[in-house]
């Protein structure tokens, strides 16, 4: 471990079945590896409210919102006690809120409805949003764009796209969240060159934990289970992408990450 490094997380699905009764743990493993700091990811009402009490109990923090995938289940009632959630000191971003026009577990007239919905409470609320995107860029950026003008801000989370889908978001002063998909040799790779085009003041880093084991982690874990406590790995090999010395790395996306998220 580097101990000049500090990392935040931005991306970790703590409440996952994966962790149960392990949170401290694994908590206590990422600030033993340099991550003080995560934002633990609300992605339907149940897991928003298992976020914000994780958030609460172990000091950190959390974001509250309906992933894509779960719109169809976004009434009004749903959505009436995530306007409440998003409330609570602890929850720095609306969302997991978005798109995702790959799988369709929503339908795609859901999904904009409930992605509507969001960036009504974000206008309101003015706290920036967490946003997921698959396959539906050109309809999330006329969406975006539409409304960017009353947003604080918005993050783009564990972004794999096209140099394309890279260069509107960032026309829209969006900030990138960047996982350990880019140490896949078999679907990351493209991203080398990309991020170099994101700029430095906007690239921040996330695990997505428990998904998205970074490939270049040697030995791989026997649990197959990624961690917070592997992102100062994905940090390094970006460095390295990117020429840089960790430690500005390291610098860089933790002022990124409290300037985004309006934290300590």
């Amino acid at each position: 471990m580097n101990h000049n490094t500090r990392w935040i997380d931005i991306g970790v699905n703590l409440s996952n079945k994966q962790f149960k009764d392990q949170q401290s743990n694994v908590l206590e493993d990422a600030q033993n590896n340099g991550v003080s700091t995560i934002i633990i990811t609300g992605t339907d009402l149940q897991e928003s409210r298992n976020a914000i009490a994780l958030a609460k109990q172990h000091s950190q923090y959390a974001t509250a919102g309906i992933h894509p995938h779960d719109a169809k289940e976004n009434c009004d009632e749903v959505f009436n006690e995530i306007c409440q959630l998003s409330t609570e000191d602890c929850v720095v971003a609306i969302g997991e809120t978005g798109l995702d026009f790959n799988r369709n577990f929503s339908t795609p007239e859901d999904q904009c409805n409930s992605f509507l919905k969001h960036i009504e409470l974000a206008k309101q609320s003015q706290k920036p949003m967490f946003l997921h995107e698959r396959d539906a860029g050109e309809t999330m950026h006329k969406m975006l764009s539409e409304h960017r003008d009353q947003l604080s801000n918005a993050v783009i989370h564990c972004f794999t796209g096209s140099r394309e889908d890279l260069m509107r978001y960032l026309d829209l002063d969006l900030y990138i969240g960047i996982t350990g998909w880019v140490c896949d040799e078999r679907r990351g790779h493209h991203l080398h060159e990309l991020l170099e085009l994101i700029p430095q003041d906007r690239l921040m880093l996330e695990t997505d934990a428990p998904y998205l084991l970074p490939r270049t982690l040697a030995p791989k874990p026997k649990s197959r289970r990624n961690e917070p406590k592997y992102l100062p790995h994905i940090g390094e090999y970006i460095a390295e992408i990117l020429g840089k010395p960790v430690e500005v790395l390291s610098a860089q996306t933790t002022e990124n990450c409290k300037r985004f998220f309006n934290i300590d």
